[in-house]
């Protein structure tokens, strides 16, 4: 017995040593590349029965019922067809069971997948830039430069505005993307009208950005609103097709209110916004005259004291035009509501402690909404369906882990795409019903040859015991128990974001795995603040943005420290953007704690940072002055005693270098050795090849330090 107990555990050892370390380079480049899981690609529906993918630059059409696979193009019978040299199939969606719109360069091509005929083809300018295509009026509308224009089917380019330039923007995303906008063109639903975002921004002072790598260095001038200060004015403009006249909605002052989540009515008569005072805590959700561009009522309001979030337009009945469903957090968690045009409010369909987080359809004659959400817990996204008269739930998925859905064109079936932690991807296809059909592709484990380091989810709980924080804990890839290990934690710690999931690897960065590979614990933890906990949860962070989460971070150093295989004597933190201010937080703070740290594109000082988040989440800094005080990085440096770098883009448009300047230069006069290194040409992040120059010397500083 003690013969074989040897054997055995020789044979685990030589196993151990012939699988692979992570590499940087497979931590970095592999990640997405030849490291990333097989998956089925470009999936759409084309009908109820039909559904179709790419797979080796060709689009196959897959029966629901059978599972029988045909070719609906190849790339060289497309090549053919359209007279254009592909290198990939390109992007497509379905407008009907036989009609298809294909996306080349600046060319919308209408065909029919049967006849194989070109229907019609829309060309736009070389420059032509935010395209939007419209089926039922025959057009895409786009930008160049600063002006917006409308291409037609017959060969006419309109062009829409001609006031562009000198701060003057159209049809073109605003408020730096805020408030789940992410585009400037309205479309109408039938085709006669383009709605879009007017913006100005001459009442912004110009921002300096310096490109040192022209012959003379030269400046390149960008608008950038920081809190408290001047920002920009927004109007909404409607072009009239037939007329060729465009309105602008009357939305009165302040100018600089916030225009947000458009939505057209189904009769194209009406404009829906949700309107956001620039306080960002009182919001109106208003219609307007398409014609006149006069109000026509406010339909409703959400207050708060801290701040209201619209973050996703209304969407309209199908069934009854004059009702509509909105997602909203006005009970404290996204859940769906349903109303009526003249503002009453019909019905809360979903409703508890979890989030909606995507709404996928609703069945044809609206007695059931599909959804992704967290009724499983944050951890976990699942699909439901919901029945709408009663709010009854039932679970389509069953299977743990973080779940995307496609819902088919008459609601029969969903493609179910899906990871778990210990599951690299599936594709499976469900019905409606909740029974599994087929599964239509398992992913393989790009890591099963690796030597990777036990990764395993932790709960804790705030200091005051009364919420649950999500943690993930990375062993070295050769643990032993009986040794004592560094630590590097991970942290973003922002709004909007979540780190830990049971997603594959529990949403892991191989980065991480690399630093397990050389020896090092891998620590990350979402604290308040973070996404998908509800309102509360993430609003307890407003007007003092890093005490709640920095507090929370240390709750996991407590935990670290309690295990036996952690040197209390040797923790660092790493962080990006959010997590470079969360970095100089923890090592500002707990110098005690944190030996090293790097922080990367570092908020500094939160009135250097952009007004529409900004302000949201600390107010104006002449409304919070001991809030913006205590949270500026600056006023804690005589703290630093630990090895600290920063890192920044100099092309950084998010997170300006003026942040870091201004860190380094009260380093300098208090005498702190801080070490420091800029990334010429780059904007907030650094991609590409560059990025594993980034993480070599990110790696190395840990390394040579911890």
């Amino acid at each position: 017995m003690k013969k074989l107990l040897v054997l055995i555990i020789l044979i685990s050892q030589v196993a151990i040593a012939q699988q692979k370390q992570m590499s940087l380079e497979d931590a970095i480049l592999g990640r997405y590349t030849y490291l990333r899981p097989t998956s089925i690609k470009n999936v759409s529906w084309k009908s109820d029965e039909v559904f179709t993918f790419v797979e080796d630059k060709t689009l196959w059409a897959e029966s629901v019922n059978n599972g029988d696979k045909e070719i609906v193009f190849s790339v060289s019978d497309l090549q053919e067809l359209v007279g254009s040299k592909l290198s990939t199939f390109p992007r497509y969606s379905w407008l009907n069971e036989t009609t298809i719109l294909i996306e080349i360069k600046s060319s919308y091509i209408v065909l029919n997948s049967d006849e194989k005929e070109i229907q019609y083809k829309i060309e736009l300018p070389k420059d032509g830039k935010n395209a939007v295509f419209n089926e039922a009026g025959k057009f895409v509308s786009f930008t160049k430069a600063d002006e917006l224009f409308v291409a037609f089917a017959n060969g006419k380019i309109t062009q829409i505005t001609a006031d562009g330039g000198d701060g003057i923007v159209n049809g073109q995303s605003v408020h730096r993307n805020e408030f789940g906008i992410t585009n400037g063109i309205f479309n109408s639903p039938s085709g006669n009208y383009i709605a879009f975002y007017r913006k100005d921004e001459s009442m912004v002072k110009d921002y300096p950005l310096i490109d040192f790598m022209a012959r003379e260095a030269e400046q390149n001038a960008v608008k950038y609103p920081m809190a408290g200060m001047n920002s920009h004015h927004v109007k909404l403009g409607v072009f009239n097709i037939k007329t060729s006249e465009t309105i602008f909605l009357n939305t009165g002052e302040p100018l600089d209110h916030y225009l947000t989540n458009v939505s057209w009515s189904p009769d194209e008569k009406s404009i829906y916004l949700a309107e956001l005072n620039r306080g960002q805590n009182h919001m109106h959700l208003n219609s307007y005259d398409v014609i006149s561009g006069n109000k026509i009522k406010t339909l409703f309001e959400e207050k708060s004291d801290k701040y209201v979030e619209p973050l996703f337009p209304i969407k309209f009945s199908k069934v009854n035009e004059s009702e509509f469903y909105y997602l909203s957090r006005k009970d404290g968690w996204f859940h769906i509501y349903k109303y009526n045009t003249s503002g009453e409010l019909l019905q809360q369909i979903t409703k508890g402690e979890w989030e909606v987080t995507r709404i996928l359809g609703f069945d044809k004659k609206e007695k059931n909404v599909y959804v992704q959400c967290t009724l499983d817990g944050p951890l976990e996204n699942h699909i439901y369906k919901v029945e709408i008269k009663s709010g009854k739930t039932e679970k389509l998925t069953s299977d743990d882990g973080v779940h995307r859905g496609l819902l088919s064109p008459e609601t029969g079936f969903i493609i179910d795409t899906w990871t778990a932690s210990n599951v690299p991807g599936k594709t499976d296809l469900i019905s409606t019903k909740g029974k599994m059909v087929r599964n239509l592709h398992t992913a393989n484990n790009p890591l099963e040859n690796y030597n990777l380091g036990d990764n395993s989810l932790i709960t804790l709980k705030t200091t005051d015991g009364k919420l649950d924080l999500y943690g993930r804990l990375i062993k070295p890839s050769n643990f032993d128990p009986t040794k004592k290990y560094p630590v590097v934690v991970y942290v973003y710690g922002g709004p909007h974001s979540q780190l830990v999931n049971s997603g594959w690897h529990n949403s892991a960065r191989w980065w991480q795995y690399y630093m397990a590979s050389q020896g090092f614990i891998a620590f990350t933890l979402d604290g308040r603040g973070t996404n998908n906990r509800g309102r509360d949860f993430e609003t307890a962070v407003h007007r003092q943005l890093g005490v709640l989460e920095t507090e929370d971070q240390m709750q996991g150093i407590e935990y670290l420290k309690s295990l036996p295989f952690v040197d209390a004597d040797r923790i660092g933190v790493h962080g990006w953007s959010y997590g470079g201010f969360m970095t100089l937080n923890l090592m500002l703070h707990h110098p005690e704690t944190f030996k090293v740290g790097v922080a990367g594109g570092p908020v500094v000082d939160w009135s250097l940072y952009e007004i529409m988040y900004g302000e949201r989440y600390m107010d104006m800094p002449q409304e919070n002055p001991d809030g913006y005080e205590f949270t500026n990085m600056t006023n804690h440096v005589s703290n630093l005693d630990g090895k600290l770098m920063l890192i920044h883009g100099v092309q950084d448009k998010t997170v300006v270098m003026q942040h870091s300047m201004k860190f380094l230069r009260e380093c300098v006069k208090q005498n702190k050795q801080v070490d420091f290194f800029a990334y010429p040409i780059h904007p907030h992040n650094i991609r590409g090849k560059d990025r594993m120059h980034l993480m070599e010397k990110v790696s190395r500083y840990f390394i040579d330090n911890l």
